[in-house]
């Protein structure tokens, strides 16, 4: 591959890395806050701000305190917000009713938002474990998972999302055919531009557990997610999961999670040639804070080389719970 490069002496490739700037004028890639989405866990009630101790230094927020820490996130540039419930306990139901409540948490977020924030984009999930007394992303019938079934919420729910104002549907619930029924049903109901982010590779983890404490949902969780999301041990699956999706309607593709499974992030990129994202997800994000916690790692270099090792495995945007301090240490606000 490389046979047309000089030999030593002729060749010595620390000229290019020599000193600053020659090094930021040959990077193959470089990362701003363009490149960021930022995850944001609501609850209900007025003027509260609640630490969630399996995610340090994250929070849950009522919509009037959201509405404070998104002004200033798009101040700092940051286009576009994920928004994810705490769902009181007396609204989660096996039948999952609350998904398509048009005033519920994230609804009225939504709403709101795009009332005093026009331009900010938002994204929310469709799945029902915030909603599920059983924890899962489907309707449970026995031990079983109902495919099917789960499709008719999954559509009521994007539906009243797309109503809400929502910018991007991002269906996480691994279901089949989920994208494709999605997509008609915004189609006839004349939401024709509402993006679809698919999360087309998210993969049963160890890497979630603190998300699942952040939305309420890791004590009601009956048994596990192995027969809807993708085995860790398949590559050629995840890649037929995307070609599906996109052949179903989907506008952007999510591998989920994040730095374990950059090969998939590349495979991805490099295969479909599609805008394509990956979720630092909650149980990445945990190990990082301890290691900046007990002085491992130097905050600041370690957010930035993560991020930029997403960008270098061919990811076009990344959701990740430090986007916030990402995007001030770009802007170089006080970090």
């Amino acid at each position: 591959m490389f046979n047309y490069v000089a030999d030593f002496p002729n060749h010595r490739g620390r000229r290019l890395r020599n000193n600053f700037w020659i090094r930021d004028l040959v990077a193959e890639n470089n990362i701003s806050v363009n490149d960021l989405i930022w995850p944001i866990f609501l609850i209900e009630g007025k003027d509260k701000i609640e630490p969630i101790n399996e995610l340090p230094g994250v929070n849950r927020y009522t919509i009037d305190k959201l509405i404070e820490i998104a002004s200033e996130a798009f101040e700092l540039g940051i286009k576009c917000v994920a928004l994810f419930p705490r769902t009181p306990a007396n609204l989660k139901t096996q039948n999952c009713e609350e998904s398509y409540n048009p005033e519920n948490l994230v609804n009225k977020a939504t709403r709101l938002l795009k009332k005093k924030i026009p331009d900010l984009g938002i994204m929310l999930d469709v799945a029902l474990d915030p909603y599920n007394s059983l924890g899962h992303d489907g309707l449970v019938k026995g031990d079983k998972i109902l495919n099917d079934e789960t499709l008719e919420i999954l559509i009521k729910q994007s539906l009243v999302q797309a109503e809400s104002g929502a910018d991007i549907l991002g269906p996480s619930d691994m279901m089949d055919g989920r994208v494709k029924l999605i997509r008609e049903n915004l189609e006839k109901n004349n939401f024709k531009n509402t993006l679809i982010l698919s999360y087309s590779a998210k993969f049963s983890s160890g890497f979630y557990g603190p998300f699942r404490a952040a939305i309420g949902s890791s004590g009601n969780l009956k048994g596990d997610k192995k027969s809807y999301q993708l085995n860790y041990l398949n590559s050629n699956e995840a890649l037929k999961d995307v070609a599906l999706d996109l052949k179903e309607g989907a506008d952007m593709v999510m591998v989920k999670p994040g730095m374990p499974y950059l090969d998939l992030c590349r495979q991805i990129s490099d295969t479909f040639k599609v805008p394509t994202f990956a979720y630092q997800v909650s149980g990445e994000y945990a190990m990082l804070a301890q290691g900046i916690k007990n002085g491992i790692f130097d905050k600041k270099n370690i957010l930035i080389e993560t991020i930029s090792c997403f960008k270098r495995a061919g990811c076009n945007g990344i959701l990740t719970y430090y986007a916030y301090e990402i995007a001030k240490l770009l802007t170089n606000k006080d970090f």
